[in-house]
């Protein structure tokens, strides 16, 4: 692949990064506030994006617990991120079954935050912003901690692919139309 593609690929994601636990909106917001919200991060990442009724669903399969007052709080929103991203990877049963695991292990704040900086920490590297992997968290490794970085570089070598795919699509339309 040419330095320009792999630079313009690269591109797609720098910068990219989710909101900390603490910075999620904790005022709970309603469903469509909700969906903008999550999406309006998640814009970078080829087939993340969620509508209401994935939300309705997550809900009704237990993956999301019901929202009060129909508004959805930081915890919620925080398991939506997760979902989004590693949906593009695993069937709802296998997410299903990994945030079972999560639950029994770490509290939502904690996985989520694994989540968010093991997300930015292997995009980098597959999209060649930077040359290795750090450690996340604290150095003890766990089932679900390595379950998590094996899903969460699925995830990035998924989109990584979609981008490149999408970079020799545009390249071959503009060829064709010259």
């Amino acid at each position: 692949m040419d330095n320009e593609r792999r630079a313009r690929i690269a591109r797609t994601v720098e910068g990219f990064s989710l909101p900390k636990y603490t910075e999620i909106p904790d005022v709970g917001l309603f469903l469509e506030q909700t969906v903008k919200y999550v999406n309006s991060y998640l814009s970078a990442l080829p087939g993340a994006s969620i509508t209401g009724s994935m939300v309705g669903n997550y809900v009704k399969m237990g993956l999301v617990a019901n929202p009060v007052k129909k508004q959805y709080d930081r915890e919620r929103i925080a398991y939506i991120f997760f979902i989004a991203v590693v949906k593009l990877v695993l069937s709802l049963e296998q997410i299903k079954l990994f945030m079972g695991l999560q639950r029994r292990t770490y509290p939502a704040e904690v996985a989520y935050g694994y989540f968010r900086e093991e997300l930015k920490n292997v995009l980098d590297v597959v999209f060649g912003l930077k040359d290795k992997l750090d450690a996340v968290g604290s150095d003890r490794v766990t089932d679900e901690k390595d379950m998590l970085r094996t899903t969460i570089i699925t995830v990035a070598h998924k989109i990584y692919l979609d981008r490149f795919f999408e970079s020799v699509a545009g390249e071959s339309s503009s060829a064709e139309g010259m």
